[in-house]
C-alpha cells in the first residue's frame, strides 16, 4: 500500500528526525536520491547539459546539492537561482566546487553579480539566453517551490516552466512539482509538468490525485528515514492489499453463503443499464444476482443465471445487499424503497438524483454513493469545475453531508467514508475507461461485493481497483465498450490474486 501525509505531518517528521541527525544529513539524504534519479534518467552524466531551477527554499537546496554530485561525474550543471540573494548558500558553494555556475534570472550575469557571495555569475544570461539555455538542456530539475507552495507558479518562473515544456529535456521535479498543491492536488495557475517526480520520505497526497497527479510524471519515493503516523491522509491499494480483499468460496460454500446482490435498475428507456449492471455483479464475488426492474427480459436473455422478478424489491426475495439507481429514469419509489432495505445499498447514476438525503443519513446499514464529477456536483449545488478541480474536498464533504461512503469517480477515483479517516486513492484504469455504461458495471461489481460481506469502503476501493484493471485489459490502448470491460473482470481478478 503506498501512503500518502499531509505538508504539516510531513514537516513534523522532518523536523524530529533533523533534531537527532548532524546539520545539513537530512538535506544531503534526500539529494543524494534526487542525484540518483536524475543519473539513472540521464543513463550517461559526463556531457550532459543539466539545468537547476532553483528557488529561495530548503527545495532549491536540494536541487543545488544534488546537482553538484552531477556536476562532480561530469555534467554541465547551471542553476538558475530565482532569488539570488535567498539561494541556499552552503548548496551553492557546493555547486560551485564541483564546477557547476549560476544565472540569475532576467539578468545579463557577468563577473561576480548578485546572490549569496557573489554567487551569481560567468555566462551573459538574460532572460531569453536562460530560456534558450533551458531549451537546449538534457535534464531540468525543478527546484523553484518546495511542498509549502500555494496557487501556482510566480510570475518570473512562469517562461522558465514553459521552456522546460518546450524542450526536448527530460523534467525532474524535487519533492512535488512546482505550482501544485501538495496536500489537495489542486492545481491553481501555471505549475511545472514532470516527466519524473523525486519525492522524499513519503507521498504527498498531491501526488496520487488529479489534477496535480497529471504534472508529476512517474513517482520515485525516497526512503529519509522519517517516521510517521498509522494513518495517512490517503493510501493508494496495491494488488497485495485488493487480494486480501477479494472474496474467496470455501468448500462448504454455496450460492447462498456467498452472497446474493439484488440490482434495482433499468427502465424502458435504459434497458441496457440493468444489462451492464447485472454484468459486473455477476463477475463479482456474490453467489447470486436477483434482478428487479422492467428489464427483466433483456437481463434473462444476455445472462440466463440471474434470477429474475418483477414484483419489486421487497418481494423479490432475499439479498444480502441492493444497487439501485443505473438507468432507472424517474423511477423514485424503487430507489426509497431499495434505500429502507436493512441490508447495505450501493446508490447509482439516476439513483443519486432520486435519493432523499435524509433517508440516506436515517440508514443503519452501510451505503455507499458512487457519483461522477458531474453528479456530485449536483449533490453539493456547485459547479462541476469546482468537483473536477477539488477532487479530496469534494470527496470529503459528500461522505460528512451524507453519512455515507463515497466513490468519487473519475480519472482519480477516490472513496472517502463518513467518518475521516484516510481516503482511498484508485492507482489502476485508463482514459478508455470514459464510455457509456462503464460505471453501470462498477456499481454491479462493488455492489456483489459488499453482497459477499465486504464493507463498503473496501467493496468501493477493490471494485473500482478491479475495475480499472479491466478496463486496462480490455483497452489494451484501444477503445472499448463497457461490455468489453465486464468481460476482463475475471481475467483482472486473476491477476490481482496471481
Amino acid at each position: 500500500m503506498r501512503s500518502a501525509y499531509s505538508v504539516d505531518t510531513v514537516r513534523t517528521a522532518e523536523r524530529e528526525l533533523m533534531a537527532r541527525l548532524p546539520e545539513g544529513a537530512l538535506m544531503q539524504r534526500a539529494a543524494a536520491g534526487l542525484a540518483a534519479a536524475c543519473a539513472d534518467l540521464l543513463g550517461r552524466v559526463y556531457g550532459r547539459r543539466v539545468v537547476l531551477l532553483v528557488g529561495s527554499g530548503d527545495n532549491g537546496g536540494d536541487a543545488l546539492y544534488a546537482g553538484a554530485r552531477l556536476a562532480r561525474r561530469g555534467a554541465g550543471v547551471t542553476a538558475v537561482l530565482l532569488a539570488p540573494e535567498r539561494a541556499h548558500a552552503a548548496g551553492l558553494a557546493a555547486l560551485r566546487r564541483a564546477g557547476g555556475r549560476a544565472v540569475g534570472v532576467g539578468e545579463a550575469a557577468g563577473g561576480g553579480g548578485a546572490g549569496s557571495g557573489g554567487a551569481v555569475g560567468g555566462g551573459g544570461a538574460g532572460s531569453r539566453g536562460v530560456e534558450e539555455m533551458i531549451e537546449r538542456a538534457d535534464l531540468v530539475v525543478d527546484g523553484v517551490v518546495g511542498i509549502g507552495g500555494k496557487g501556482g507558479l510566480r510570475p518570473e518562473a512562469v517562461p522558465l516552466a514553459a521552456a522546460a515544456e518546450r524542450s526536448r529535456a527530460a523534467v525532474v521535479a524535487v519533492d512535488l512539482p512546482s505550482g501544485v498543491d501538495a496536500d489537495t492536488g489542486e492545481v491553481r495557475g501555471v505549475a511545472v509538468r514532470a516527466d519524473l517526480t523525486v519525492t522524499f520520505g513519503t507521498h504527498k497526497p498531491g501526488l496520487l490525485i488529479d489534477p496535480a497527479r497529471e504534472y508529476a510524471g512517474s513517482v520515485r519515493l525516497v526512503d529519509i528515514g522519517l517516521e510517521l503516523p498509522a494513518e495517512p491522509e490517503l493510501e493508494a491499494l496495491q494488488h497485495v492489499d485488493v487480494a486480501r480483499l477479494l472474496p474467496v468460496p470455501r468448500a462448504e460454500s454455496d450460492k447462498y453463503r456467498r452472497g446474493v446482490v439484488g440490482i434495482a435498475a433499468g427502465s424502458a428507456r435504459y434497458p441496457g443499464a440493468a444489462v451492464l449492471a447485472v454484468s459486473g455483479a455477476l463477475r463479482g464475488g456474490a453467489g447470486a444476482v436477483r434482478y428487479v426492474g422492467p428489464a427483466g427480459d433483456a437481463v434473462i436473455a444476455r445472462f440466463p443465471e440471474t434470477l429474475v422478478s418483477d414484483q419489486g424489491p421487497k418481494h423479490a426475495g432475499r439479498v444480502q445487499a441492493w444497487v439501485v439507481g443505473p438507468g432507472a429514469g424517474d423511477d423514485a419509489a424503487t430507489v426509497a424503497e431499495v434505500l429502507a432495505a436493512e441490508v447495505p445499498v450501493l446508490v447509482d447514476a439516476d439513483g443519486l438524483r432520486l435519493a432523499d438525503a435524509a433517508a440516506v443519513r436515517a440508514r443503519r446499514a452501510p451505503t455507499l454513493l458512487t457519483p461522477h464529477a458531474g453528479e456530485a456536483a449536483a449533490l453539493l449545488g456547485v459547479e462541476r469545475r469546482e468537483v473536477e478541480e477539488g477532487r479530496l474536498a469534494a470527496v470529503r464533504e459528500l461522505a460528512a453531508r451524507y453519512g455515507a461512503t463515497v466513490l468519487l469517480k473519475g480519472s482519480t477515483t477516490l472513496v472517502a467514508g463518513p467518518g475521516g479517516g484516510a481516503v482511498r486513492v484508485n492507482p489502476t484504469g485508463t482514459s478508455w475507461l470514459a464510455t457509456a455504461g462503464s460505471g453501470d458495471v462498477l456499481s454491479g461489481l462493488a455492489g456483489s461485493l459488499l453482497a459477499a460481506g465486504l464493507s463498503a469502503r473496501d467493496a468501493g476501493s477493490a471494485g473500482a481497483y478491479v475495475h480499472g484493471l479491466a478496463g486496462r485489459l480490455a483497452s489494451e490502448g484501444a477503445p472499448v465498450g463497457a461490455h468489453d470491460v465486464a468481460a476482463a473482470i475475471p481475467e483482472a481478478w486473476r491477476n490481482v490474486r496471481g
